[in-house]
């Protein structure tokens, strides 16, 4: 392999710099030339979405490819079309959170599913050893626009959740879409489902004025204030190209993802009289707390939206998903799904009453991140020692080093981009979270030393 393009979420890079006209058309090339047949693509809303799509679809028509254009949508909305319209697959032109001067290429497998990373190896080999395709005139593949594809998804999404007691609820909800592609999907659902909207930052607009595209506390005060405010009932924040979501409750209070990774998962597991919940490591006990209580089982896997996907596959999960508001139903679709997120949580509230009450039933956790420089060749070595020095205690190696306790635990995780660990610790106190990270940073330090 001449080299690696695909990080944990597609080919991200700045804009005529990293990612630039040459390098979209040649990957667009080697994507088509994979996939063949007909391939779907969408894009966010940042100001270079035109060129980067116009340089990929170029790519896929000069292999042969069909390339149907779904225009501004959120990713899930092309995973969907995708899924149930027998593609080859699909490509999502966005950068998540990431700044707007960046900008991204994401595939989408035949499943609707994030691709996974065997198949982008083999795209990364056509592209390094420039062996994709090259049609002659007469069998270039054709460009054409697709409609529908935003309905036809909230069509499935308002089918599985209880849309006419929504409707009868009388909620009103503050909506940020931080002017991305959640513009285009999560205001119609909420005008269908009955709910009153006052929303803000839901125009597209590339240079994400309202704010940036990553929906973190800091970055949500207009939301929070307008929660509070107007006494809505929850507040409703996406990242730019709205496959995640993240709540602000009746109370103004900011939930970090896990909060409602936890609600959820304890409203399927109940619903459902039982079920398996598939969630990465690094997520919070809180949510094995209530997936037990509620009589449901988990299963923990690496870190990553497309290995809990097809662990979710592999052992038929009820409910799956991440504590940075990616959450994943797979009656719907396997990946994270910013409007079905919507959907279901206002299903819950109205089923169970406020939102805040719902957040404080769940149990509370305190958690301490933080990094440590190692050089990538001495990771596996030092991680190798630190199971070692830690066999005293339960040890997990599914990503990274877990050492559990009874009321936390400690993940030392070695960064895939750059050379450092994350260290995370989570217990009952952050006194404890904050210690136990200390206590592993040492020991991780002296094995460096060695």
């Amino acid at each position: 392999m001449a080299g690696r393009l695909f990080g944990t979420n597609g080919v991200r890079g700045v804009i005529n710099k990293d990612m630039n006209v040459q390098l979209a058309m040649d990957l667009g090339k080697a994507i088509g030339t994979f996939m063949g047949g007909r391939v779907a693509i969408g894009n966010d809303s940042r100001t270079s979405a035109a060129m980067i799509k116009s340089a990929v679809a170029s790519g896929l028509m000069c292999a042969g490819a069909q390339a149907l254009d779904l225009g501004l949508v959120p990713t899930p909305v092309v995973q969907h079309y995708v899924k149930n319209n027998g593609l080859a697959g699909g490509i999502m032109i966005t950068a998540s959170h990431n700044p707007p001067e960046f900008n991204g290429i994401k595939c989408i497998d035949s499943d609707g599913t994030e691709m996974p990373r065997s198949k982008e190896e083999e795209i990364e080999r056509l592209y390094f050893t420039r062996t994709f395709r090259s049609m002659p005139w007469n069998a270039v593949g054709q460009m054409r626009q697709a409609s529908g594809a935003v309905h036809d998804y909230l069509d499935s999404v308002k089918k599985l959740v209880d849309a006419d007691a929504i409707r009868g609820a009388g909620l009103t909800v503050v909506l940020d879409c931080a002017n991305g592609a959640g513009v285009v999907s999560t205001p119609m659902l909420l005008d269908d489902l009955n709910v009153r909207a006052i929303t803000i930052n839901c125009n597209p607009q590339g240079t994400f004025p309202g704010h940036p595209s990553e929906p973190v506390e800091s970055h949500l005060r207009d939301l929070i204030a307008m929660v509070k405010d107007t006494g809505a009932d929850m507040g409703i924040a996406h990242d730019g190209d709205a496959d995640r979501t993240i709540f602000v409750d009746d109370k103004g209070r900011y939930l970090y993802g896990d909060k409602s990774l936890a609600i959820t998962a304890e409203a399927m597991v109940r619903e459902n009289g039982g079920g398996t919940v598939v969630t990465p490591v690094s997520s919070s006990m809180a949510v094995e707390d209530v997936v037990r209580r509620a009589g449901g089982d988990i299963i923990y896997t690496r870190v990553g939206s497309p290995v809990v996907a097809r662990k979710m596959i592999e052992v038929r999960a009820l409910f799956g998903g991440e504590e940075n508001g990616g959450l994943i139903f797979p009656k719907h679709q396997y990946c994270r799904d910013g409007a079905m997120t919507v959907a279901k949580m206002l299903e819950i509230v109205t089923r169970s009453g406020p939102l805040s009450k719902l957040v404080d039933s769940i149990p509370t956790y305190s958690q301490d991140k933080r990094k440590l420089i190692c050089s990538d060749e001495c990771k596996e070595s030092v991680l190798a020692a630190l199971v070692e020095h830690y066999s005293s205690q339960r040890v997990d190696t599914t990503d990274g080093v877990k050492i559990c306790y009874d009321d936390g635990w400690t993940l030392v995780r070695p960064s895939g981009t750059e050379p450092l660990f994350r260290i995370y610790s989570e217990a009952r106190t952050g006194e404890d979270a904050k210690r136990r990270s200390e206590e592993c940073e040492k020991v991780l330090v002296d094995l460096l030393a060695r």
